[in-house]
């Protein structure tokens, strides 16, 4: 029994070993990529304000609106084709 518990110990330090050393080089392989995966999640974060507070980006859009009419209008219309041809390309 003895040696069953001392085969099952050495085993477990093993794959904690063999464990530490994929994490080792995981972290290694990822570290060209942490900046743009920082970069993705603060635009997640920002996305995710949007959508918990709607108000601030509905304010800064009729601000947009009433100082410039012309430009604004223009990338609106920009805006809602965009949205349509989404739309139809998500229902086919």
């Amino acid at each position: 029994m003895n040696r069953q518990l001392a085969a099952l110990a050495e085993q477990r330090r093993l794959l904690a070993a063999r464990a530490a050393l994929q994490r080792a080089i995981l972290a290694h392989d990822m570290q060209p990529w942490r900046t743009r995966l920082a970069l993705a999640d603060q635009g997640m974060a920002a996305l995710r304000y949007v959508g918990r507070h709607p108000l601030p980006l509905a304010a800064a859009t009729l601000l947009l609106v009433a100082l410039r009419p012309r430009p604004l209008r223009r990338w609106l219309q920009r805006g809602w084709l965009a949205w349509r041809i989404g739309r139809r390309l998500r229902c086919v």
